[in-house]
């Protein structure tokens, strides 16, 4: 017959030799996470901070052309790109770009075009490694739509931007230090598909068997401080 402090002391072994592993993984991500402050992570210093400036509007195509230009227009927005003014429609057949004082179509944009627009927009010194047209989502951009031009430049930690070819906007920014996050968030919630699910089931499992090794050491910490039987007298 199996004595039950010893079937709880061989559970919580087995137990917390099973979770001993996630644990560190948890605690090591924790770790990088609050290191690392989450601005650095996101990237921010990458991007030039420009206040917006004054816009001539003499000489620019009034926004009613534009419904002649991009059927099914649904909104449109002035703003200036590489000093030139431009306009970032929405429309039935999607999102362009347009010349402000010609009405001219500028997207999709060229793979010059792009490459001054990240110039243009780059916080740091650092020439410009590769220009590449992405048409499948790399993981680290896998939640945006495609296709992106993405424009590399060189420097610490590998600063990528992603550019829109159809608006001229920055989608994103990665580099190096929010890769390893990445892949310290994916330990740390343990969705190794797609890094996104903190709800799945793999990492309840490993909850709730961390707390009934939990349950048992403190059970077995307990048991251990039981009072002594009083020897027999002789």
């Amino acid at each position: 017959m199996i004595r039950l402090p010893a079937l709880a002391r061989s559970v919580h072994k087995w137990l917390a030799l099973i979770v001993a592993v996630q644990a560190v993984a948890w605690t090591l991500g924790g770790i990088y996470m609050t290191a690392v402050h989450i601005d650095i992570i996101h990237g921010d210093r990458l991007v030039k901070s420009e206040a917006p400036a004054p816009m001539a509007l003499p000489g620019l195509i009034e926004p009613a052309r534009l419904a002649g230009l991009a059927p099914g227009l649904e909104r449109a927005r002035l703003e200036s790109q590489l000093g030139q003014p431009v306009y970032v429609v929405e429309a039935e057949g999607g999102k362009a770009l347009f010349d402000a004082r010609t009405g001219e179509k500028l997207s999709p944009l060229s793979r010059a075009a792009a490459e001054a627009r990240a110039r243009a927009l780059f916080a740091e010194r650092g020439d410009v490694v590769s220009v590449e047209l992405i048409t499948k989502a790399p993981l680290e951009v896998q939640t945006r739509p495609v296709p992106l031009w993405r424009v590399e430049f060189e420097g610490a930690w590998r600063p990528t931007f992603y550019i829109s070819p159809f608006t001229g906007e920055l989608i994103t920014r990665r580099h190096d230090l929010w890769r390893a996050f990445d892949v310290v968030w994916m330990f740390h919630i343990m969705d190794y598909d797609d890094r996104q699910d903190v709800n799945n089931l793999l990492l309840t499992g490993f909850t709730w068997l961390a707390v009934l090794a939990s349950a048992t050491g403190a059970w077995l910490l307990l048991y251990s401080f039981r009072r002594r039987r009083r020897p027999r007298a002789a």
